[in-house]
């Protein structure tokens, strides 16, 4: 390690790069610009924040609803640290499941779901997080080989990445997914069951039906349920809207795998009976085309949860068959739909048919005020109790009910945000003064402060300095975003980025998606509901010295090994001890370190995850 003690003034700790392993010599790199004013900007405590987090608001609205809600089983107790002679060993072993390459440890368990009482509302599609969480490695499909870079990539994907074939047999008339002549790529022509012509012509059937809907303007965020392979998702970047897609991991295999393999934003997720992890009031348009969620049934819950997600104002888009078809069953359920829609107050501001597809769409409009919820004749679905937050969506069973629109002019959600692309660097209105910020500004300055941050450290060091490739980064993971600041200063490159904010830190995922970025609350003691090798780049800010009193960070980093691709880069900032200790770990991974700078206490690492695998084997259970 090359730390020029013999010329540094006592007590003080000057910025060094130490040797990156680079063939069968090592070399020592210059000091990428700016690194060293990375890590001088130290990180202040997470206190006397006026955001609460998502852990105290979810424990509040379960304490509200008096439930006796069973602990997430996925829950690690405090552990104080790891022994030296754990940490020397640090043997890794195969995960031997059933689900092998595409091993997803809290959905599934299946231990946990042989166990539920009932799957009539998706309870087996849900989270059943194994506790202690995983510490084996997922095996790599049999050929796999680095991802084709974007935009190529939303058209054809390597198949012995994805080796799945159902969904191009069962769906391969409906232009979602074929496989290629010479069986080599797995390949989108970009339709769906029901843009059967490709998902860009759908996109402008919505656009001329409503022009109010402005894609890329107004509507930045988009929810798409039951996505399929998200070709909606990835044909909205086209159009500057960043669409979340999410399916269950179900019948219809690998589908969310397909989309983030493709380079579109994706998670495993399913409607049944928990809050999706989202804030509420997060998205301008929520977007179902035969997602298969019987959205009528029993009071309309699921579609209420809907309502839950959708900003005051924001457009609800449907196409189905029961807008278009005339049999008994699809007549009945248009009727139910009509009539609970109505009784939600959603305005239907436009049903249309198109020719070309030969299906048909209706778009409905949540309310900006409360004016008709007092008018109607009946209060069902009922209004909200006051005491239910919204924003609380961590384990948080469905509510069947509507929580109010926000009418004070201060507060979120009493209007619509600035148009796109200007709500990126502008504040949220509803940030005043007297908030104070994660890094103990007023919020507004704080956000400000953190912006303009992470524009200099990607500028002057992300880019450039870390050797990063990054026409090869498509799928970008931030653990510990704060205010999106990564995102954000990410805006010009052909990536996107899912911000994920800790149900233990201060609850920022409404200014992110007010900034028309996208993100979830998460809890990184357990596994994310996603793929294996999902991400091309992870970045970990700070997150493992704030993990490590609650969970293993080996753990953690098995978990970062499983959702990271093979030849992806991870970057780690964080105290000296707690980032040597990640180091550890990942050299015992067989990862490269390609930067290693330390400054003041702090240490910023960049890793490169190779194709190593073990051959030993580890059952679970």
């Amino acid at each position: 390690v090359l730390t020029n003690s013999s010329t540094a003034n006592q007590g003080e700790e000057r910025p060094v790069t130490e040797p990156v392993t680079g063939g069968d010599t090592e070399t020592a790199e210059l000091l990428p610009s700016g690194q060293a004013e990375l890590l001088n900007e130290t990180t202040t405590a997470e206190q006397d924040v006026t955001f609460p987090t998502q852990a105290t608001e979810s424990s509040e609205e379960k304490a509200q609803n008096s439930r006796k809600e069973h602990k997430n089983k996925g829950n690690v107790v405090v552990v104080v640290g790891e022994s030296s002679t754990e940490e020397a060993s640090y043997v890794w072993k195969l995960c031997n499941t059933s689900a092998g390459a595409d091993y997803i440890p809290c959905l599934d368990n299946e231990a946990a779901i042989k166990g539920l009482k009932s799957n009539k509302h998706y309870e087996h599609r849900e989270r059943h997080c194994p506790s202690p969480a995983p510490s084996c490695l997922v095996p790599l499909p049999e050929g796999y080989r680095q991802p084709i870079p974007w935009p190529e990539s939303r058209e054809r994907i390597w198949y012995n990445n994805v080796p799945h074939t159902k969904l191009a047999l069962y769906k391969g008339h409906q232009n979602w997914v074929k496989v290629s002549d010479d069986g080599e790529h797995l390949v989108f022509p970009g339709g769906g069951t029901q843009f059967l012509n490709g998902a860009s012509h759908y996109i402008d059937v919505i656009q001329e039906a409503l022009p109010a809907v402005a894609w890329g303007t107004r509507s930045r965020v988009a929810l798409d349920v039951g996505c399929g392979v998200a070709s909606l998702g990835g044909y909205l970047f086209d159009k500057d809207v960043l669409a979340m897609s999410f399916a269950p991991k179900d019948e219809h295999e690998a589908q969310v795998q397909f989309a983030l393999e493709r380079g579109i934003p994706a998670i495993s997720a399913a409607m049944g009976t928990k809050r999706l992890p989202f804030p509420g009031g997060a998205y301008d348009v929520v977007h179902c085309a035969r997602c298969r969620v019987p959205w009528h049934i029993e009071g309309g819950k699921l579609l209420l949860e809907a309502n839950r997600l959708l900003r005051p104002g924001g457009l609800f888009v449907w196409s189905a068959t029961p807008v278009y078809r005339k049999d008994a069953e699809n007549v009945g359920i248009w009727q139910a739909m009509a009539a609970l829609t109505k009784s939600m107050c959603w305005e239907m501001v436009t049903r249309t048919s198109d020719t070309v597809d030969q299906t048909a769409m209706v778009i409905f409009k949540k309310p900006s005020s409360n004016e008709c919820y007092s008018k109607r004749s009946r209060a069902e679905p009922p209004l909200c109790e006051e005491s239910d937050d919204p924003n609380a969506a961590w384990n948080i069973t469905l509510q069947a009910c509507m929580h109010r629109v926000a009418t004070e002019p201060a507060a979120r959600g009493s209007r619509w945000p600035e148009q796109w692309p200007e709500r990126l660097t502008a504040a949220p209105y509803w940030l005043n003064e007297s908030q104070v910020g994660v890094y103990g500004k007023p919020a507004a300055d704080d956000l400000a402060a953190d912006t303009k941050h992470w524009r200099e450290a990607v500028n002057s060091s992300y880019l450039s300095g870390m050797g990063i490739e990054w026409k090869n980064v498509r799928n970008v993971i931030d653990m510990r975003s704060v205010y999106g600041g990564l995102a954000a200063a990410l805006r010009d490159m052909k990536v996107w980025v899912m911000n994920i904010v800790s149900v233990e830190s201060p609850d920022t995922l409404p200014i992110i998606y007010e900034r028309g970025l996208l993100g979830m609350y998460h809890d990184w003691c357990e596994s994310l509901s996603t793929y294996p090798r999902s991400y091309d780049l992870v970045h970990a800010d700070h997150l493992f010295s704030k993990l490590k009193y609650r969970c293993k960070v080996r753990l953690v980093m098995a978990e970062v090994d499983r959702i990271l691709r093979p030849e992806g880069k991870m970057i780690v900032r964080d105290d000296r001890e707690t980032a040597e200790e990640v180091e550890r770990i990942a050299k015992s991974l067989h990862w490269e370190v390609r930067m290693a700078v330390s400054n003041q206490g702090e240490r910023l690492l960049c890793f490169h995850k190779t194709m190593w695998r073990p051959t030993q084997v580890q059952p679970l259970g």
